[in-house]
């Protein structure tokens, strides 16, 4: 399972009101073709945090100018390629401002930067493929 953390601008409830208008066939937590299981974690409620290394922490904080206590965490099954979809979910999520972080590195990414392809640190948003490459071990294939 690989994991998208988002931190949307603006409340908490605008956000739960948009996943369920637009993901109206299960609510909280919701899928998206039983492939995306999205929920909300909480810092005080849930784990939002618990792995993070402090420094992540920080990239954050300094991103959204506080520290948020809240996310749409958005896990991406390994059965499906997921691109695609976890892209029309940020655009939707992320559609008043905020930011993203996946699994791959510690930008925090503007949907701007998803929308356009930029290229961070050699990465794209999500892109796990690439990740993967650079982290092969040598003579494995």
């Amino acid at each position: 399972m690989r994991t998208v953390s988002v931190f949307p601008a603006g409340e908490r409830a605008e956000t739960i009101a948009a996943l369920d208008r637009h993901l109206n066939q299960q609510h909280h937590p919701w899928t998206l073709d039983g492939n995306l299981y999205i929920d909300i974690d909480e810092e005080q409620k849930g784990c939002l945090f618990s792995d993070w290394e402090p420094d992540d922490v920080t990239v954050l904080n300094r991103a959204v100018r506080c520290q948020p206590t809240w996310a749409v965490q958005i896990d991406i099954s390994g059965r499906i390629d997921g691109t695609a979809e976890v892209h029309q979910l940020i655009a939707l999520l992320l559609e008043h401002g905020g930011v993203a972080i996946d699994d791959y590195s510690a930008h925090t990414w503007t949907v701007q930067e998803i929308q356009s392809g930029a290229v961070i640190d050699g990465l794209r948003f999500f892109d796990f493929r690439a990740y993967h490459e650079r982290n092969r071990e040598p003579g494995r294939s």
